[in-house]
């Protein structure tokens, strides 16, 4: 990839995601719950986390899964990307309402959107690329007819392709940050927590001058899985662009992550 310049030049002509993210079409029932926004959730600045969020994107989707038909059939998942929109911030002690649906799938994936809004105020819209698994053989697996029957009717779009945003390759001038993994970062699939990811980004954002101002969004996409015991290093470089985040042990990237501010040259409108 050569140079952070490049790298950022590069990102400029790959951007596949739309801004603002697909609105939730006419007709469409959301699957949607509500909570409190918890001490544990938020800053010094009482802002709803980039990781809280994530937990928050887990919670909703098990909830939704299990009132899916076929449920127990499709219990293997694995997040390939997430993109967060902060548009408004969302504070400790609010009550939110997070709703959820499909805005593009195939047989085998899927988009899912998620809408988190603040009953005083602040508004996150996200969504990822979701991979069903089967749970023995750790391949993608087709959802059965039942179990997309719902989502179908949800979205037009039914041939839903993988093109990422985001590159894998670390360039040159990026500062190294080490970020320890910890036994409490570990999920039952052995892995490390899609949230902690986003722990790591909150550091590195706490490292480059704090989160940007509102409305910003976050990019991440997963590449090969993190596991207990791995010695982690975050590659970081804050350009016009934005700040890339590079995931790597020993030069095996895992993951990529991007925040866009509002002042970037990459930044649209996000609604």
């Amino acid at each position: 990839m050569g140079t952070a310049a490049e790298y950022a030049a590069w990102h400029t002509r790959r951007m596949t995601i739309a801004k603002p993210l697909p609105a939730l079409p006419d007709g469409v029932k959301p699957f949607t719950v509500g909570w409190p926004v918890r001490l544990g959730d938020t800053d010094h600045d009482q802002r709803l986390r980039l990781d809280a969020i994530a937990r928050y994107l887990q919670d909703i989707a098990y909830d939704h899964l299990k009132v899916a038909p076929d449920y127990e059939q499709h219990r293997g998942w694995v997040v390939r990307r997430t993109v967060i929109d902060v548009v408004e911030p969302i504070l400790f002690d609010d009550l939110v309402e997070v709703r959820r649906w499909c805005s593009a799938l195939s047989n085998r994936w899927c988009n899912m959107r998620v809408q988190i809004e603040g009953a005083h105020g602040g508004r996150v819209e996200t969504e990822a690329f979701l991979i069903h698994f089967g749970e023995e053989s750790g391949l993608p697996k087709r959802m059965s007819d039942a179990f997309m029957a719902p989502m179908l009717e949800m979205t037009t779009e039914h041939r839903l392709r993988w093109k990422a945003a985001l590159s894998m390759e670390v360039p040159g001038e990026v500062a190294a940050i080490e970020f320890p993994l910890r036994v409490a970062d570990v999920d039952w699939l052995a892995h490390v927590n899609n949230a902690v990811y986003l722990q790591a980004v909150e550091e590195v954002l706490g490292a480059h001058g704090g989160v940007p101002t509102m409305p910003y969004r976050c990019i991440i996409e997963y590449a090969k899985p993190l596991v207990a015991g791995e010695k982690l290093t975050l590659f970081a470089h804050r350009s016009d662009a934005g700040l890339d985040i590079w995931f790597d042990v020993e030069g095996d990237t895992r993951a990529v992550a991007r925040i866009i501010g509002p002042d970037s040259e990459l930044n649209g409108s996000l609604g």
